[in-house]
This record gives C-alpha cells, structure tokens and sequence, in this order.
C-alpha cells in the first residue's frame, strides 16, 4: 500500500471507523470548500523545524512534552484558559531542562482538539437516548445540540488559528523570557514543598544565566521558546481539506547539529531545485487514535501520505504484527523522528506490553528512527460507584514510572510523555499532593470528555521524569 497512488483524497476509497454521518452531505460539501480556500493554519516551515527536533528526541538528544485538554472546546479559545496552558508547560519544561540537561521540545493539545472517538453513537442522558458529544467540531456538548453540524468544521478554523495567534504572540512578547522564570506565577501551587522544589529550580536556572551574561555567553534563544501544536487526526474531512500540496522549505539540520555545512569554494553547491509535498496544515503534528490505526482503513491511508511528523497511539489491543507494519507504511523512508509511538497500556499491563512492543521495534530496521512517548492517562480511566469517570494520579505516576524502568532495561529511549492537563485548578484526577478523593471531584468537575491533570499534578509528574532522569546524567541546559 505504501508505494500506490497517494492524494489526500484516496482515504475514501478505504473502510473508515469514527466516522460522523452528516444528516445534509451538501453542507458538509459547501463547509469542505469553504476550508480549502481559507489560508494554511501552520506553515511548512514550522513543520520541518518540528520534524528536526523529532529527530533529536529519537537520537536521545531531546525530550518531548506533549499536553493539553483531552478535548478542547471553541470556548477555551480565549486569553486565561490559553495563557494557563501556555505557563503550565513552560513551568513543566524548566523543572525538565533542570532534571534532563537535555533541550525540551514542546507540543500542546491545542488549537484542533475538537474532535474525539466515542465508544457509542447514542448515549443516555436524563433517562433520554441522544446523540453523543464527539467534540465542539461536530456537535455540542449541551442536548439541543448533539446534532451534527457541518458549519462547526468552518468554527474549528477560526478558533484553531485564533488560538494558534494568540500562542504566537504570548511568546513572542516574553512570556517563556527564562531570565525571569520566577515570574511565571507560583500563586496556584499550594504545597510548600513542592512551591520550595520548584522555586529552587527556577533560583538555579536564573543563577546560570546570570554565570553566563557575566562571561558574555552567547545567549540566543533565551527569550523565548517554540510551542507546536497538535491534535487527533480523526476527521478526515476537515484534515483533507486543510492538506496542501506546497513547496518544502529548505533543507533543516536539527538545533542538536547546527547548521548545515557550507559549501566549499572549490565546488559551490548548485540551487537546489523546489520540491513539492503534502503538508496537513491544520497542526504541526496530528495522530492516529487507538480505534483508528487498523492498516488496511481510512486513517492509515489518510496519514500515510502527509509530510508532517505523525503519532500513533499503541495501546493492549496492538497486535504485535501491527507495529512493524504501521511503521513500514507510515514511514518507509525510515527518516528518523517521523513517527512517534505513543504507548497507552494502564498501570497493571504496561510490564508485560511494553518490552515486546520495544522489541519488535529496537530488533527490526526501525531501530533508532522511532520516538518512544509515554500516555499515562488513557489506559488508566475508571469510575466511581457514583459514575463519576476519573483517573487516579498513582496510577498515572506507576504507569509512567515502570515505562520509564522498562526503556532503561530494554536499551531504548523514553523520548517523551503525552498527558491531558489544565493550568486551571479542576479536581478531575484523584490524588496527588492534594489529596484529592471521590468527594472532592464534583468540587471542579469541568471536563466534558476525559478527566485532566491540575497544575500541582501535572508538576509532580514533571518532577518525577526529571528525578528519574537526572540520575542518568545531569546537567542544566538554558536553551
């Protein structure tokens, strides 16, 4: 299947899963052309510098963090909730640098993830059958709105490029500046000794700096840092219309290498020709869910032919066989960091998953080109006797924390996590430095989808990878 025919419209000649049935397929036609005549939301060249750092996160010279909402809403698309999400992974990031040594490449869960799988078309509510929600790109979460609507595809546009707008120029106007991480703001981290840890950290990293101005170091980059963006590819029609065939921009060599080299005056090197690819400009980087990664199927076809990086989420249900040929047909090239396999197991199953799945990898001619990432959160979803879905941080910490074990065991690489969070103050997650329990849930339960971390949370979690890792080699790196 690799080598055929491949246009960013041959995913419809494929069995699909996931798949919305519009009630007007006109609307959805009127609403796809509408998108392909809108402007690209991110741009080829932001694509390949994520794919260069990708390469360095799949050398070992990287790491990747990845989070966000499990599903954004249109309604997220505003200053606080972005800016919230925005300083929450820069905090994770600087307890990262400090414990890795290591540059942190970043990814957010935003501007796109409007769109989820559901288990079921229908679901109950208030003793009612009705249509359930899939995501503000296809309906609302409210029950007059669970019909699908094909304008929404147009809203998830403009809320995505809004948002992406709004990132952009946070960072551009300081806000990541690791001259002054102390003023990223602390007041929502109630526990002093994780307030004390961090702080510490930040004090560090400022004392660094201050070592590196006064013997006039070179200091570009400090002032700001690159926030990609990235969702699940899961609607096709909107990926496809927003896939553009566009010219790839120069050659990048990864922020790990330098430059590339110059040719020599004994033989100047000749202009390179432009080059054409398809570049799904919707995100910087998409991935294909645990319900849609069968070969022979849509989301394969679909994903098999873009140029931007890719995830792949592998979970239980991944049968062995299916790795290798996910990677031979995602990325037959074998280009290094174009795939990340995203592992999704729950606690109890990682031991006995994750080495054969590391095997079948690390033993094959993929070894070394794939970017191992740790989702401790999807397989640890249960509910209360009340109903309530939640997930319990200490499964999460144990999930992640035997991920890590089992790639130093093996000999791989844990390249990175993927994690659902909030920079608000939710109670979704049970546990953690809080304390939280099931009656404390219904406290802030604002989730419409799948439970997140809270801050504090999602820093314990930033403090246990970089605990882990520093003991592999630490330095402080400041770019």
């Amino acid at each position: 299947m690799s080598s055929s025919t491949w246009e960013p419209s041959t995913w419809r000649s494929k069995p699909i899963k996931q798949a919305p049935s519009y009630p007007d397929p006109n609307k959805v036609t009127a609403a796809c052309d509408e998108l392909t005549r809108l402007p690209p939301i991110v741009h080829p060249a932001e694509i390949q510098r994520l794919k260069a750092s990708l390469r360095d996160v799949a050398a070992g010279n990287a790491f990747l963090l990845q989070g966000g909402d499990c599903a954004e809403l249109f309604s997220y698309c505003e200053q606080s909730a972005i800016e919230s999400k925005i300083k929450l992974l820069l905090q994770m990031s600087l307890v990262l640098i400090w414990g890795t040594g290591k540059r942190i490449v970043r990814i957010g869960r935003m501007a796109g993830q409007y769109a989820k799988p559901r288990s079921s078309p229908m679901e109950t509510v208030n003793g009612r059958e009705i249509p359930s929600f899939r995501g503000d790109i296809l309906n609302g979460f409210h029950e007059d709105e669970r019909e699908l609507d094909p304008r929404r595809l147009v809203q998830a546009y403009h809320h995505s490029a809004a948002t992406l707008n709004f990132i952009r120029s946070s960072l551009s106007s300081g806000i990541a500046d690791l001259h002054r991480p102390l003023d990223w703001g602390l007041g929502h981290v109630q526990d002093p000794a994780l307030k004390e840890k961090y702080s510490a950290i930040a004090t560090s990293i400022q004392q660094t700096l201050r070592f590196l101005q006064v013997i006039n170091s070179r200091q570009t980059g400090l002032e700001t840092v690159e926030l990609f963006t990235s969702h699940e590819g899961l609607l096709l029609e909107y990926e496809q219309a927003l896939t553009r065939l566009l010219e790839k921009p120069a050659t990048l060599t990864s922020p790990e290498t330098g430059g590339a080299a110059s040719p020599t005056a004994e033989a100047p090197a000749a202009a390179p020709q432009p080059r054409k690819e398809y570049y799904d400009t919707s995100a910087h980087f998409i991935w294909i869910g645990d319900r849609t990664r069968q070969i022979d199927h849509a989301h394969v076809e679909f994903f098999r032919g873009i140029a931007n990086p890719i995830g792949v989420k592998v979970g239980p249900s991944t049968p062995l066989e299916d790795i290798l040929d996910l990677l031979r047909t995602l990325n037959p090239d074998r280009e290094p960091g174009k795939v990340t396999l995203i592992t999704r197991y729950g606690a109890a199953k990682v031991r006995d998953l994750l080495p054969r799945h590391i095997r079948a990898v690390e033993d094959s001619e993929y070894k070394g080109c794939v970017v191992w990432q740790c989702d401790p959160m999807h397989g640890n979803t249960v509910s209360t006797p009340a109903g309530i879905k939640t997930r319990k941080f200490n499964d999460i910490y144990r999930e992640l924390q035997e991920t890590l074990k089992i790639h130093k065991e093996q000999g791989s690489y844990l390249g990175g996590v993927h994690l659902e969070l909030t920079g608000d103050a939710v109670t979704e997650c049970l546990g953690g430095s809080e304390g939280l329990g099931e009656d404390d849930l219904s406290t802030n339960y604002t989730s419409f989808c799948d439970p997140r971390l809270n801050e504090k949370q999602a820093l314990e979690l930033a403090f246990l990878i970089a605990d882990h890792l520093s003991q592999e080699g630490k330095g402080i790196a400041v770019v």
